[in-house]
């Protein structure tokens, strides 16, 4: 663990609220910034400058989410959500007289191509392509923009955050429903204009096999305890569990966590019609995301939540 003042941006997020309150639980001094709800909003450069000057860590957290409809203009709102709130910070550690010695902002284990053939790592990784990559290529360049030498940065890219609340509530919904099965892909129209802007979705693996990445929001504060202990540790740093597994694994783990025997597979346009109706895009559970802590297992990060049905337990799904 660090000490010294903290800087949450984005904290009333579902990672927000857990960090402030372990935080505050340890008798740090914590400043939130958020567009409501929190000590500062986004608008008040100036009390962001007095927050940041004299920080020891600062976390960027803000985005709008990536839970909604890929429309021009939510497409709009998740880019400059980012950016604007990453600028903000950035100009703030840049004028500090005393600059926090660690900038730890949220990136994306999806800025990676659909992997159903290796693992990414930070080391032999691959970008992908669309709109989600680029909006994560977009967020760690702001990360990076300025020259701020006193601050080392790191772009924390999250796989999929499991914990009390957050994704696993509408998984608990759908498998007590019955429709806790694998979520199968294939083939789906494709308008021209989706295209164009990268929103769509091609058919990928088969059976359910797309890999799904995950961590347990108990680690990814861990993982931030970690870095401001290890001062090596710079740039994309992957946060994810080394015990990934495929959809349809995952998805038969929660059934097993709440007790439902059994959940009929769910094929792609029973999900499009679904995602069309709660605001949604399937990207988010058809893309294979296969990634691995490559730097964070050489550095020696103990993982607390390494395997999946302990973590779903810690998670309070059963209950």
């Amino acid at each position: 663990m660090g000490d010294g003042r903290v800087v949450i941006g984005g904290s009333t997020g579902f990672i927000g609220r857990h960090l402030e309150r372990k935080y505050r639980a340890e008798g740090r001094e914590v400043v939130t910034i958020s567009r409501t709800g929190a000590d500062l909003g986004w608008a008040d450069q100036a009390g962001i400058d007095a927050a940041v000057d004299g920080a020891s860590l600062v976390v960027g957290l803000a985005g709008k989410s990536v839970s909604c409809r890929y429309t021009p203009a939510n497409r709009a709102l998740i880019l400059s959500s980012r950016l604007d709130t990453t600028a903000a910070l950035s100009t703030s550690i840049g004028r500090a007289a005393a600059p926090p010695r660690l900038w730890v902002n949220s990136s994306t284990a999806t800025i990676y191509r659909h992997a159903e053939d290796r693992p990414q790592t930070e080391v032999d990784g691959e970008l992908g392509t669309g709109f989600s990559v680029e909006v994560a290529k977009s967020w760690e360049k702001a990360l990076f923009a300025d020259d701020l030498p006193a601050t080392r940065r790191v772009a924390l890219r999250t796989a999929i955050v499991l914990g009390d609340g957050g994704v696993l509530g509408p998984l608990r919904a759908l498998a007590r429903m019955g429709l806790g099965g694998t979520q199968l892909d294939g083939r789906w129209p494709v308008t021209r204009a989706r295209r164009a802007a990268g929103t769509a979705h091609f058919p990928g693996a088969r059976g359910g096999r797309q890999r799904f990445s995950w961590i347990h929001v108990d680690d990814v504060t861990g993982i931030i305890d970690f870095l401001e202990q290890h001062p090596e540790l710079d740039g994309p740093v992957n946060a994810a569990t080394p015990h990934p597994v495929d959809n349809r694994a995952f998805m038969a783990a929660v059934r097993r966590a709440l007790g439902v025997r059994f959940g009929p597979p769910t094929p792609r346009w029973m999900l499009e019609i679904g995602a069309f109706g709660i605001r949604t895009e399937t990207e988010l559970i058809l893309k294979s995301r296969w990634v691995l802590p490559g730097r964070l297992t050489t550095a020696g990060y103990a993982f607390r939540h390494p395997d999946l049905d302990e973590a779903l337990r810690a998670s309070g799904l059963g209950t």
